[in-house]
């Protein structure tokens, strides 16, 4: 088995991903990073779901301590870019370089995105800036594909993970 960085954006899209990783021989580590949610009670709910699942599936996670400070600095002069635009690249780069860092902190070999499973997430835009911060780990994994979306649905309500409607950021709140 070959051990890889799961960026994790939250527990329905990570159980899906997981369980695609495994069949594929990979030794999943979850890596929480999600500066951009803004709302802390939100940001407990995630991680208390992921922190269930890591549990529940047996697999170690680590909580990236960035603060929404920084990312709001990250992206600063983005705020009203539109929703899948400039703004959410810049915050993709943001979580997959933090990744990346870890990943190689950690002498993992891969990484890879949970984002790629959500239909609003343009896999290409997720691709081009995991290989931008480091070409040779990064994995691209379009996990939306095979039905991963429908899987993590189902997996959600196997587990009883907390499903939000949104990414987290103050931006795209619905």
């Amino acid at each position: 088995m070959s051990a890889i960085l799961l960026h994790t954006c939250c527990a329905p899209c990570a159980s899906a991903c997981i369980e695609r990783l495994r069949a594929e021989r990979y030794d999943v580590t979850l890596f929480f990073s999600n500066a951009n949610i803004g709302s802390p009670a939100e940001c407990a709910l995630r991680l208390e779901s992921v922190r269930r699942l890591a549990e529940y599936l047996a697999v170690p996670l680590m909580v990236d301590p960035t603060s929404h400070d920084d990312w709001l600095t990250y992206i600063r002069g983005l705020e009203q870019a539109a929703e899948g635009g400039a703004r959410c690249r810049r915050c993709f780069a943001y979580s997959l370089r933090r990744t990346a860092a870890k990943a190689a902190e950690l002498g993992m070999p891969h990484f890879t995105t949970s984002l790629s499973i959500s239909p609003h997430k343009h896999s290409p835009t997720l691709f081009e800036e995991g290989r931008a911060a480091d070409p040779q780990r990064f994995l691209a994994t379009d996990f939306k594909q095979r039905d991963g979306f429908r899987r993590s649905g189902e997996l959600a309500r196997v587990y009883g993970l907390y499903r939000q409607n949104y990414c987290g950021c103050e931006f795209s709140e619905p």
